[in-house]
């Protein structure tokens, strides 16, 4: 019987566990999203969301504690400066996971882990900005945006 088994050891010794969790984590945080199977997405998110929880109050001991973890010194700051105050409001549940399907060599379910709160990318906010100028003009020519069409045949 499996019971009070508190956590997935996915197959692995307890170093190996360790191991896999800190670069998954680090990487987490460093691409604010991930493709990994299933189980190892459910365990990374414990940890995920636990440091960021930790990293919302920016004290000396938080960042030595998650430091113990993420080695990478540009992430953890990233983990400090940008990601945890754009959770600051959030009681958790920083993290989502999207299924993909199976993977096809040995069918493992394949999911995204991603923050949910990801840095906007530059070119959503590039095509953001065309559109609202786009509106802006139309309003200005006294049409509707995206149907310059229908309005030249009308006046034909």
């Amino acid at each position: 019987m499996k019971h009070k088994i508190g956590y997935n050891r996915l197959g692995r010794k307890a170093s190996h566990r360790k191991a896999l969790h800190r670069n998954m984590v680090t990487s987490l945080f460093r691409y604010e999203r991930i493709k990994t199977t299933k189980a190892k997405a459910g365990a990374v998110r414990r940890t995920a969301e636990k440091m960021i929880t930790r990293a919302k109050e920016d004290t000396v001991h938080n960042r030595r504690m998650i430091a113990r973890s993420i080695g990478d010194k540009a992430v953890l700051a990233k983990l400090f400066t940008e990601i945890a105050p754009r959770n600051k409001a959030r009681n958790g549940g920083y993290t989502r996971v999207l299924k993909l399907g199976n993977r096809l060599n040995d069918a493992s379910e394949m999911v995204i882990l991603e923050l949910v709160s990801r840095a906007v990318s530059e070119e959503s906010d590039t095509k953001k900005k065309k559109k609202k100028k786009d509106k802006r003009a139309a309003e200005d020519s006294g049409r509707q945006p995206g149907n310059e069409t229908a309005a030249e045949s009308e006046g034909e």
